[in-house]
């Protein structure tokens, strides 16, 4: 009796094993993100940049916020402080302690971290990337996560590809940009916390007195 409990358990556990696992239904799962984003009206979420390119290698944290509609704030903190913020219509860049900072106007804007302001609203992620798929070929760093590939519209003479990954809860916890040139940045997020309190003041900059403001069309440092 007991072998022929032990057979079936072993002939189950083989059924199981040999299941094929539910294929990801890329449609669904990009309208998913978008319904989970939009519903938003604020997110705080703790960050890491990676860069790689022309030579030079950085690593970079600290704190964005987004908020509804257009608003972003990245607050650099280590290895150094550093400020890129966006009310919407006009962006910053500066760096305390620097003599000068830089402005841009965001229809002009050519930067990487720019198109996640519409994160919340806006999203709309198989229209925002052309030949948005599935990325099999490429592992994911959190548990259940599955990675998509695109590229963004509207930057396909700066991209080459982007690496989007999507955790069971529909979030983005990784944003990786290959460019034309070979350079690479790596986002990744954690501890997202949504509708938080956040005031506009906050994605208001004004200049210290005596620092040089400087227009620009890329705010990278």
């Amino acid at each position: 009796m007991k072998r022929i409990l032990l057979l079936m358990l072993v002939a189950a556990a083989a059924t199981f094993a040999q299941t094929p696992e539910k294929p990801v239904d890329l449609h669904r799962l990009a309208e998913s993100v978008d319904k989970h984003y939009n519903s938003l009206n604020s997110l705080e979420t703790q960050f890491s940049e990676q860069y790689q390119g022309g030579g030079m290698s950085r690593v970079e944290s600290g704190t964005m916020w987004i908020k509804k509609p257009g608003k972003m704030l990245w607050q650099y903190s280590t290895p150094r402080p550093k400020v890129f913020v966006t009310d919407g219509k006009t962006a910053w860049f500066y760096v305390p302690g620097e003599k000068q900072a830089r402005r841009a106007s965001v229809k002009k804007l050519d930067d990487l971290r720019s198109p996640l302001r519409y994160l919340l609203g806006r999203s709309k992620l198989e229209k925002e990337f052309n030949a948005l798929s599935l990325a099999p070929d490429q592992r994911p760093i959190n548990d259940g996560g599955i990675v998509l590939r695109g590229i963004p519209r509207g930057m396909e003479d700066r991209v080459s590809m982007v690496l989007l990954e999507v955790t069971p809860e529909n979030r983005l916890s990784r944003i990786y940009i290959e460019e034309l040139d070979g350079s690479q940045t790596d986002f990744r997020f954690k501890e997202q916390k949504e509708n938080v309190p956040v005031a506009d003041s906050r994605f208001s900059f004004k200049p210290p007195a005596g620092v040089e403001v400087m227009e620009a069309t890329e705010l990278q440092p």
